[in-house]
């Protein structure tokens, strides 16, 4: 069998090749995706963030195994944060999660960034579309430790779980704008630790702020490393993707993160058709000298620029 079908009958390695073939821009997998597209939108997406320390790794192996139990496959798109000096990735979270990745309803895969903003890598929408055809029943997309305005896993996940820790700054950091608003569920890992009844009220009095919400975040305090409280988060999130599916939230939500790839896409295909032109006349260069030599602003560079595709 081919890649594609191996894919299709449920082949681990097929599934891996796929996605390194998705990392390093080869067309063949995407080939295969635009073939089988028709066989997406099964698998449910769960977008772990947070920032770094707050144990999103074990969180992600206590929460697949709880999924386990509940005989469901899952995927697993770990991000790690690529070097900007050497373009190399420690991809630690593989490691932590070793054991698992030998149990046959699981797949692990990690990713580094290679320089891509928001917390994902820019591979992270192919690499699901291939897990999908796979046949998991969720995908855990965990991101890379976040800030306050690393926030592209809203673009791409159905429910986003946002993972805090007791004692991480002072008042102010459970009320920030971005990163705090596009959780649909908040879990107080490391719970065991004094703080986190402080942290709880803190983010509970942040969403009394806001009187519009249409489904109100639950906060649940839990230990990963001790196993408290899994099973009432994967309740959680089953309640949340419920509450998507009864209302049409989820079509709808599903809908926005479609425009806005298809968007990135155009975006990326655009740019490629641009550079590609430059470099063959050496455009490029001689427009940057200009503009640093002022006789040439920005602006109008930029219009030059894009009177290539016209």
């Amino acid at each position: 069998m081919n890649l594609e079908e191996k894919l299709l009958h449920g082949d681990k390695r097929a599934c891996a090749r796929l996605i390194t073939m998705i990392e390093n821009n080869e067309q063949e997998a995407f080939e295969i995706i635009k073939n089988h597209y028709n066989k997406t939108g099964n698998s449910y997406v769960i977008g772990i963030t947070g920032p770094p320390g707050s144990g999103k790794s074990t969180l992600t192996d206590r929460l697949t195994r709880e999924l386990l139990n509940r005989d469901k496959k899952v995927g697993i798109i770990a991000i790690d944060p690529t070097s900007p000096f050497t373009g190399g990735a420690i991809l630690g979270d593989r490691i932590r999660m070793n054991d698992l990745s030998l149990n046959k309803n699981v797949f692990i895969r990690s990713m580094g960034t290679r320089g891509s903003l928001g917390g994902l890598s820019k591979a992270t929408q192919g690499a699901i579309k291939i897990l999908d055809i796979y046949g998991v029943d969720y995908i855990f997309v965990e991101t890379v430790g976040v800030g306050q305005s690393e926030i592209d896993i809203v673009k791409a996940a159905d429910t986003v779980l946002m993972v805090m820790v007791p004692n991480l700054g002072d008042d102010i950091q459970a009320i920030k704008a971005g990163i705090m608003e596009i959780a649909d569920i908040f879990a107080i890992n490391k719970s065991d630790l004094d703080g986190a009844d402080k942290t709880q009220v803190e983010i509970e009095m942040n969403l009394d702020l806001n009187e519009k919400m249409d489904y109100r975040p639950p906060v649940l305090k839990v230990s990963a490393r001790k196993k408290e409280g899994i099973s009432q988060l994967v309740d959680n999130i089953l309640e949340h993707r419920g509450f998507l599916e009864k209302t049409g939230k989820l079509k709808d939500r599903r809908k926005r993160n479609t425009e806005i790839e298809i968007l990135n896409l155009v975006e990326e295909g655009l740019m490629n058709i641009i550079f590609s032109k430059m470099k063959r006349k050496s455009i490029f260069d001689e427009i940057i000298e200009s503009v640093v030599s002022r006789e040439l602003d920005p602006y109008t560079a930029k219009d030059q620029i894009i009177k290539l595709i016209k």
